[in-house]
């Protein structure tokens, strides 16, 4: 009887403070616990910024490098994806078909991610590359 008293008192302050605007925090313990509960949407977003952070960091690497042609771009989006299906398959080993199958998982993210990867690869390649030509130019 106590025990459903708490769970209702919880459950309904955790509405309340989502009404007001003010959400609960969030866990980072919970992005490796097998045994946490996921809603559609919270998984969305934790796969959509692990992809923009994936994006981010192969962007400013594939431009420093520089990695040109259609090889590397191909190779981001496999190894993106790649860490996505990892991530949700086999570190927290949910059913895929709770959340919409295997398809919209692996799309969480994925055009936002491609148009960051594009535009930092871009950035990087850019300053990198004209920092070292003018150096070269001044001697």
């Amino acid at each position: 009887m106590r025990e459903r008293k708490s769970v209702k008192f919880n459950l309904q302050q955790q509405q309340q403070e989502d009404q007001n605007g003010h959400l609960s925090p969030f866990k980072l313990t919970k992005l490796f616990d097998q045994d946490a509960s996921w809603d559609k949407d919270q998984l969305g977003d934790v796969l959509h910024w692990i992809r923009q952070g994936l994006a981010l960091l192969c962007g400013l690497l594939w431009g420093a490098i520089p990695l040109v042609g259609g090889i590397w771009f191909l190779l981001f989006v496999v190894l993106s994806s790649g860490v996505i299906y990892g991530y949700y398959s086999l570190i927290l080993k949910i059913d895929e078909e709770e959340f919409g199958g295997h398809g919209a998982l692996l799309q969480e993210g994925l055009f936002a991610s491609v148009s960051l990867f594009l535009v930092f690869n871009q950035f990087s390649r850019t300053l990198w590359h004209f920092k070292h030509d003018l150096s070269a130019e001044c001697s």
